[in-house]
């Protein structure tokens, strides 16, 4: 059987500029189809990486794609500000962000993310609306980002996240973590029960 964490093709890097800053882009290819994106912070002139930085850990963010916050802007969830202040602290502090597609609602899929929304409306937390899906509280998996961090040579780094699992996660595939940084976004009114439930149901470090 094909290995589904097999990597099987890459693309060559591309120095891509944004609003966040300046970043070299490679997309990686896997056996099941997968595709995800690496963005590598590039130094900026008259910016170059301190001594401190260089001598630290890279920063890195495990970014799992939100078509309605990342695209749309969807006031629900943090993540699109999470990925924009992500970009910016690597931009900043030198590092990379992994973009991982197919994670899409903590990986049930885009239909039930939508599926899951309107039990929200109903009354139900983003926790139990999955459950009641019969779906995980939490599907993704993190075998192609390490697998991904391991082909850029990083082995050890500053994980940016407010979410200790997904640092687990990564530990159990022979990632050393050496610190947590957070990358927490102030509550709107409309997602502000959702980050709670993060907080108090999946023990993500939010101090809300």
């Amino acid at each position: 059987m094909t290995n589904p964490a097999g990597l099987t093709q890459t693309s060559e890097p591309v120095t891509v500029p944004t609003p966040h800053g300046v970043f070299s882009m490679q997309a990686f290819g896997f056996a099941d189809g997968s595709e995800h994106l690496a963005l590598i912070a590039l130094p900026t002139e008259g910016q170059p990486q301190s001594r401190a930085q260089a001598d630290q850990a890279p920063l890195v963010r495990i970014h799992s794609e939100c078509a309605t916050g990342d695209i749309f802007g969807s006031y629900r969830c943090d993540c699109g500000p999470q990925l924009a202040q992500g970009l910016e602290m690597i931009a900043e502090q030198g590092g990379l962000l992994i973009y991982m597609r197919n994670h899409e609602g903590r990986g049930i899929g885009l239909v039930n993310k939508l599926r899951a929304y309107t039990l929200q409306d109903a009354g139900q937390d983003t926790l139990d609306a999955n459950l009641s899906l019969g779906l995980p509280a939490d599907a993704r998996d993190y075998t192609q980002a390490a697998v991904m961090l391991n082909e850029l040579g990083i082995r050890e780094l500053r994980l940016l996240t407010n979410n200790p699992a997904k640092a687990e996660a990564l530990a159990g595939l022979g990632i050393t973590i050496t610190e947590l940084v957070p990358d927490e976004i102030t509550p709107r009114p409309e997602n502000a029960r959702y980050l709670a439930t993060k907080r108090d149901r999946m023990r993500h470090r939010l101090a809300l």
